[in-house]
């Protein structure tokens, strides 16, 4: 499980690394062109079941994982979370779906081939 520390809250918030992987390139993306977006997560085995972050180039953040290996990520899947930081909504993600959805995109990939 990985962790995303956001400004200068010293409570990270837990992320699985896969996940995490993805956030750190559409985050960087994002900030790399200056543009600031809303991420909404829903987690149900959280105190709270949804969280939403004002992300902008100003609040530092940090990223953490507890594997020191990087994983391939799915084109397609990025994409779609690239699209919808884009949106006025920012980018939606549900802690219990989001891997069916990656995997969605990797099935996809494999009958294209």
């Amino acid at each position: 499980m990985g962790k995303l520390f956001y400004g200068s809250d010293t409570q990270p918030i837990d992320v699985n690394d896969r996940l995490l992987q993805y956030l750190q390139v559409v985050l960087s993306t994002k900030l790399r062109r200056s543009e600031s977006f809303t991420i909404t997560w829903t987690d149900t085995e959280a105190a709270h079941s949804r969280t939403t972050l004002w992300v902008q180039p100003a609040i530092p953040m940090r990223f953490e994982y507890a594997s020191a290996e990087s994983q391939r990520l799915s084109g397609g899947y990025l994409r779609q979370l690239a699209d919808q930081a884009a949106l006025s909504s920012g980018l939606m993600l549900n802690a219990a779906t989001w891997q069916q959805q990656e995997d969605a995109h990797r099935v996809q990939l494999a009958s294209a081939a």
